[in-house]
């Protein structure tokens, strides 16, 4: 038997064997004689407390009281009274004398007194914090008293403990007992253990052992007193030494008072029910009672309720105790949140919040809400994540992004509501970065290409500044297929001359990635075009582009020359364009709801694009509203001369619907692009062009007109030929010949000096009105009034 109560017990430093959880330090005050200790789960290491209450012998009145206590502990459960996790009792040896040990296990909770000590609140904080636990407290009295018909019997400071979210509860339920005033021959506990309670906390009754009197006063009498004694310690800061002190109310609040008084009545009978105490004194009437309120029964309040709640919330939070709000109503918002019950308008109540933590804490208290906040239905909640991006998205890790995020997020790619769109692809600025290169060529760039061709000119524009963006974390040989041709091939052809203009800036940001052949056959004659631009803003950066370029290729063409063939790529971090992109790109997507200060500056500022297309395009790009989405794009653009709209096929082949297309297409819309092919020229440009490509010859005199020479050489002629054949003027057939011997029509070149790249003559002549079509038979002249058509049957009658 000795050996069995050996393995039983274990060490004082680590606790019982049979208990799963380990002892830690304890606190320096806890009620009466039991000890308070901290305590960790063996399990999963989890923290809780542990009271502990030893006696010499198994029938020490102290034990005797304890085991009430753990029994009624055990069985009465309410959110104000500390929760019971797991108890039990041991024996130790000690020689020739037997040690009995009481342990309760409760959820993880710290002296009142010494938590006031670590808040170190003051003023109307701490009156409003007061407030709200002695609220809790008076619910559970009234919970025991009114409802159980039970008396706690030691109501005081130390009785009261504080859980980790700042909640206040009540235990100590050693002298816990039924109160029946109509049986004179019961005894409870409280009539057994009534000298564990200190006199100075007895009532006059309690301490004259008047229990005739006790028994006919009502079952709150004894713990109304409590809650006086309580009052008194809590704002005196003192422990109350003798019953005489209770007249001291100078540290009352002046609110309370008359509610304090009544608690503390001589006569059992008139002392304030703590029920009463609740609904009328005006004390618990402040911003941080009604806030947790509103929360604890936020699941009765309408919907018009709460969005007007939540949408004060964020500053109502700035007037509140700062740990009250992080340790209690954070958690609460959180899971309001996360389980459906909160509106929209919450999320940014919870984000201002959470800037108020450290970033351990943020990572662990809110980021798993905002993870399953992104798989919501609700396209309030979507609209508010992907607004508030930048407060956490640099917390999320990459392994959360690329697998449980960018899924959700990537649904608001093809949304209906542009406004949705618009804010999914400025969402990809901080969250790109994170995701895998799988993910990135994969999905990504697929959803991208679509939106390159988008309805609305303000999300294409866009397009092109996030794709100069992320340039650097796609790898060599997706950024040689999709880069040049999403800003050539769309970004410079788009009708919306911020989109060309950003597709300028582009290039130059992301100049550092391509050859010297691709820069002067694929992006210079693609720039040179755009110098003409009917777009002022367009034209300046547009020369920019080409003076940078040009300057790559001088620097090319010196380290040739100068035998140096090391590579064909130059960077030019020497350009101050290039180290310009990300101010640029950052201000093009975020400050496009201030068109008016954007417009205000200069047209070398990186940012008059995205200033345009919110002016031009979008007076909804940047609200939080969702119905005002739709992107205007009415601007006249009808009087300038640019290429056809970037919706048509463009050499992009099953792009032309792109935005129908489906998702699980093979090609992310980049690959189906000649890397050389030659781009439409503008219209303004063609003649000259064809022109060029027509032979400066003299006509023979028999021919009254030109041959039609096509504007256009095959491609396949143009392989074969010299690179400068198709521009370069024929040797001439003939000897020079007299000018007197020259036709009419060579005579007619020489008069004319833009004879030689003029537009070709029509090849048909104006044929007079009244000719009709056919053999040239003139029409019949039509008749008036009803004509009889003399028509055979098919027999011959």
């Amino acid at each position: 038997m000795l050996k069995f109560l050996k393995g039983v017990v274990a060490g004082s430093g680590t606790g019982l064997k049979d208990l799963p959880y380990n002892i830690g330090e304890p606190y320096s005050s806890a009620w009466g004689s039991w000890t308070h200790s901290r305590g960790t789960s063996k399990d999963d290491g989890s923290p809780v407390s542990i009271f502990s209450l030893s006696g010499s012998n198994a029938q020490d009145g102290h034990l005797g009281a304890g085991r009430n206590g753990v029994k009624r502990l055990r069985t009465v459960r309410h959110p104000n009274i500390l929760s019971f996790l797991h108890s039990t009792e041991a024996e130790t040896f000690d020689g020739s004398s037997t040690k009995v040990t009481i342990y309760i296990v409760t959820e993880p909770v710290m002296p009142l007194s010494e938590k006031i000590k670590e808040l170190g609140l003051e003023g109307t904080q701490r009156d409003e914090y007061y407030a709200w636990g002695l609220h809790q407290i008076a619910k559970a009295v009234s919970f025991l008293n009114n409802d159980c018909k039970l008396v706690h019997g030691n109501v005081c400071l130390a009785s009261v403990v504080v859980t980790q979210t700042l909640d206040w509860k009540l235990h100590a339920f050693d002298v816990l007992s039924e109160f029946d005033g109509h049986n004179e021959a019961a005894t409870g506990p409280l009539l057994q253990y009534e000298w564990l309670v200190g006199s100075q906390y007895k009532p006059m009754e309690l301490s004259k052992s008047d229990w005739t009197a006790i028994r006919k006063s009502p079952p709150w009498a004894i713990d109304s007193w409590g809650m006086g004694c309580l009052i008194y310690e809590l704002f005196s800061g003192t422990r109350l030494g003798k019953t005489e002190e209770l007249r001291n109310v100078a540290s009352i609040p002046k609110s309370l008072l008359p509610d304090y008084q009544r608690l503390l009545s001589s006569v059992p009978s008139r002392r304030l029910n703590t029920s009463k105490l609740i609904e009328n004194s005006e004390y618990f009437q402040n911003k941080l009672v009604d806030t947790i309120h509103f929360m604890d029964i936020l699941n009765l309040k309408d919907s018009v309720e709460k969005d007007t709640f939540f949408r004060k919330l964020p500053n109502l939070a700035e007037q509140l105790p700062r740990q009250i709000v992080l340790k209690k109503l954070l958690p609460m918002l959180a899971s309001a949140l996360e389980f459906g019950s909160a509106a929209a308008p919450a999320l940014t109540a919870l984000l201002k919040m959470a800037s108020w933590l450290s970033a351990e804490d943020f990572s662990a208290k809110v980021l798993p809400t905002v993870v399953k906040l992104f798989a919501s239905n609700d396209r309030a909640i979507r609209v508010g994540l992907l607004q508030h991006v930048d407060q956490y998205g640099e917390s999320l890790s990459a392994q959360i992004v690329d697998e449980q995020v960018y899924t959700h997020v990537a649904t608001g790619f093809s949304d209906t509501s542009a406004f949705l769109r618009e804010l999914t692809l400025k969402s990809m600025l901080v969250l790109a970065p994170k995701l895998s290169q799988r993910t990135i060529s994969g999905s990504l760039l697929k959803y991208l290409s679509k939106l390159q061709v988008d309805e609305e000119p303000a999300i294409r524009t866009n397009t092109t500044i996030l794709l100069g963006n992320i340039a650097c974390y796609l790898n060599e040989g997706t950024r040689k297929r999709v880069l040049i041709n999403a800003f050539t091939v769309r970004a410079l052809r788009d009708t919306f001359s911020p989109a060309r203009g950003a597709g300028v800036m582009a290039l130059c940001a992301t100049s550092s990635y391509y050859d010297i052949t691709e820069i002067a056959t694929r992006i210079l004659p693609n720039v040179v075009v755009l110098t003409i631009d009917p777009d002022s803003d367009v034209r300046s950066k547009a020369f920019q582009a080409v003076d940078q370029f040009l300057q790559i290729v001088k620097q090319y063409h010196e380290k040739t020359n100068a035998g140096d063939t090391t590579g064909s790529s130059i960077g030019i971090s020497s350009v101050p364009g290039n180290a310009s992109l990300l101010g640029w790109a950052m201000s093009s997507l975020t400050l496009m709801s201030k068109p008016s200060e954007q417009a205000s500056q200069g047209s070398i500022n990186s940012s008059a694009p995205l200033a345009s297309a919110s002016s031009d395009a979008s007076s909804a790009m940047n609200t939080a509203t969702p119905a005002l989405v739709h992107v205007s794009s009415a601007t006249n653009f009808s009087d300038q001369a640019v290429p056809a709209s970037p919706t048509s096929t463009d050499g992009w082949g099953e792009l032309e619907n792109g935005i129908h297309e489906e998702q699980e297409s093979d090609k992310d819309g980049w690959d189906d692009i000649e890397p050389l092919e030659e781009p439409k020229p503008p219209s303004a440009l063609a003649n000259i062009q064809a022109a060029q490509k027509r032979p400066v010859s003299q006509p023979k005199p028999q021919v009254p007109s030109r041959p039609k020479i096509p504007a256009k050489v095959s491609k396949d002629e143009d392989e074969d030929d010299d690179l400068w054949g198709s521009i370069a003027a024929p040797a001439p057939k003939t000897a020079s010949k007299f000018l007197n011997m020259k036709t009419a029509g060579a005579a007619a070149d020489d008069d004319d000096p833009w004879a030689a790249i003029a537009a070709p003559p029509p090849t048909t002549r104006a044929k007079p009105l009244s000719s009709g079509r056919g053999r040239g038979a003139k029409p019949a002249a039509m008749k008036l009034g009803a004509q009889k058509i003399n028509r055979k049957s098919s027999s011959g009658i």
